[in-house]
């Protein structure tokens, strides 16, 4: 018997003999399952802040304030409302692959690191391996190790995806960038669901991106599991906390009912370096703020929640 066995057997037997065992919701009932993963190297997350949050503001200014609320790494996101009161985005699907090398130029000059952009196309659209071509030449001229996906909310077209993501693989590998697909809603809404996917693809330039926020706001499905089922494709998270009550919505990480603990612990020492891009970082309840300098503030929170979780998770 191993010793995490014999510690369960001997725990439950001590509940048994004590009576516990014989009522169902009785908090000394032993959850031999939820040990700590095995400790190897710690695993080197990356604190990123999506630009995101920002949007309603210029591109510069989002840099500025992430890069004052302490963070050294960015992550672009897709579009932000300029001086003429306009949204551009942060990187046109058209641009040359230049434009993306100053961008990430101006953003490392900041002492920021650009780890991800969007790719701003679904894998079934009909232009998306053009598209994609493209997104991975900006990504890799601007030094950018991920370029973020998604599927549709409503339709099964996975078939579609496979065959699309064994063409644009060896792109991706011979340019150094990985494709990380997140979960979305409808039948690719769970880590799960698009680890088969990944699975059926075969290749370590398409991996996962864990969106734990979206598994529980699109579905309402519980993330400690369905990560669980799929932790060993996951290459980066987008970080969003969500509640259901008393409103059901999307918000900064620690403002929510999802355990960070629980959810970084299966990938806390892998040895890698994962990217944790904070994707929502505001409150619920409350309005999201109009100033900037209150979006920093809500920035640099999120920086320090999820920095004390994997201190502690390496302590």
């Amino acid at each position: 018997m191993s010793p995490l066995s014999r510690r369960c057997f001997l725990q439950q037997t001590f509940a048994a003999t004590s009576g516990l065992l014989l009522a169902p919701s009785a908090h000394a009932v032993v959850a031999c399952g939820d040990e700590a993963p095995p400790r190897g190297m710690p695993t080197e997350f990356q604190v990123a802040c999506m630009t995101l949050p920002y949007a309603q503001f210029p591109l510069e200014r989002a840099l500025q304030g992430i890069q004052s609320a302490g963070y050294k790494f960015v992550a672009w996101g897709t579009t932000h409302r300029n001086r003429d009161e306009r949204d551009e985005p942060v990187m046109a699907v058209d641009a040359p692959p230049d434009r993306a090398r100053e961008l990430a130029r101006r953003c490392r000059d900041l002492g920021l690191e650009p780890l991800m952009m969007f790719s701003m196309i679904y894998p079934e659209h009909d232009d998306a391996e053009k598209i994609f071509t493209q997104r991975i030449k900006q990504a890799a001229a601007a030094g950018i190790p991920q370029i973020l996906t998604f599927g549709h909310t409503e339709g099964d077209r996975q078939t579609v995806w496979v065959e699309r993501f064994r063409r644009l693989a060896p792109i991706a590998v011979d340019k150094g960038v990985t494709i990380v697909v997140k979960q979305h809603g409808g039948t690719t809404g769970t880590g799960e669901a698009c680890a088969r996917i990944i699975r059926e693809v075969r290749h370590a330039s398409i991996r996962l991106n864990y969106d734990a926020g979206n598994v529980m706001d699109y579905l309402d499905v519980d993330p400690l599991p369905d990560l669980k089922a799929c932790a060993d494709l996951v290459h980066s998270f987008c970080i969003k906390d969500h509640r259901n009550w008393p409103r059901d919505e999307d918000c900064g990480p620690g403002y929510g009912e999802i355990d960070h603990y629980r959810l970084l612990a299966p990938l806390a020492f892998t040895g890698r370096k994962l990217p944790l891009c904070c994707e929502n970082i505001f409150a619920p309840l409350v309005r999201r703020p109009t100033d900037p300098a209150q979006i920093d503030t809500l920035a640099r929170r999120a920086r320090e929640f999820l920095e004390t979780v994997i201190a502690g998770l390496h302590a």
